[in-house]
């Protein structure tokens, strides 16, 4: 579906359905670079088990009308907007890498749309190397390979392939919309602050092998937000809603029906 939020025509992924009323609406956040590509594989799933579902490209991302938004907390405030054109409520919001301090923000800012809340693969804060930094605002390929890199390294695990390299497919991709991601990631402070205010039930689903955000910080994250359960996926890396996608799925759903 596509919808205007200040004159800019934005895309979010629907399955072709709609939004029912009736229904708690779940709300897909990608990671940095990325699209609403990425949670293909949930999408039809989630909304064949009787939920709204909405997988939506950020300003300048997939097929929303840009430019990008350059900080975390200018995302939270688009978000907002976006939920109350569509008059949304019982959200359901699942953000993966960056979608999870996007959720965080958000949360701090605004409560009562929030239902639950489940963090893919994310950290209360996202450091970024200043070499891959600079790789990007260059659009030099090497800082997508980097990525895959550090995500996982079994790319041969990824159902379809890595869509990384799929959706980031050129310099101009590379320079002004990945390293714009990264830079907001790297920023981004108040992260710790907003899970301590978070008080929505909550999940955490890790890749036992993600590199970026390693199953260490990824508890440590946890412990900072009250009323929150944690489930691990064995040999899986950072893009868990691709290489894992099926029993992630059922983990979701098993703590969205409780």
């Amino acid at each position: 579906m596509n919808f205007e939020i200040e004159n800019k025509s934005i895309f979010a992924s629907d399955n072709g359905k709609g939004i029912d009323k009736n229904k708690d609406t779940i709300v897909f956040l990608h990671g940095s670079g990325l699209s609403h590509i990425v949670w293909s594989l949930s999408e039809q799933f989630f909304s064949n088990n009787n939920f709204n579902v909405l997988s939506i490209d950020l300003p300048g991302h997939g097929n929303s009308e840009g430019p990008c938004l350059k900080t975390i907390e200018e995302i939270a405030e688009w978000l907002e907007l976006v939920f109350d054109a569509l008059e949304l409520q019982n959200l359901i919001l699942v953000g993966h890498s960056q979608g999870c301090l996007e959720i965080l923000e958000y949360s701090h800012r605004y409560k009562d749309r929030l239902k639950k809340i489940v963090f893919i693969g994310g950290s209360n804060k996202m450091p970024v190397h200043p070499d891959l930094i600079e790789l990007a605002e260059n659009g030099d390929s090497d800082a997508v390979k980097l990525m895959m890199k550090w995500g996982y390294e079994g790319s041969k695990k990824f159902i379809g392939g890595n869509p990384v390299e799929r959706i980031i497919q050129s310099p101009k991709d590379i320079s002004e919309i990945l390293a714009v991601d990264l830079i907001a990631c790297n920023n981004y402070k108040n992260g710790s602050n907003a899970a301590g205010s978070i008080e929505v039930p909550s999940m955490f689903v890790f890749g036992s092998l993600d590199k970026m955000v390693n199953l260490e910080s990824g508890k440590k994250f946890s412990q900072l937000i009250k009323n929150s359960t944690i489930y691990v996926i064995d040999g899986c890396g950072h893009m868990i809603m691709i290489e894992k996608a099926f029993e992630m799925r059922d983990k979701v759903l098993e703590f969205l029906n409780k």
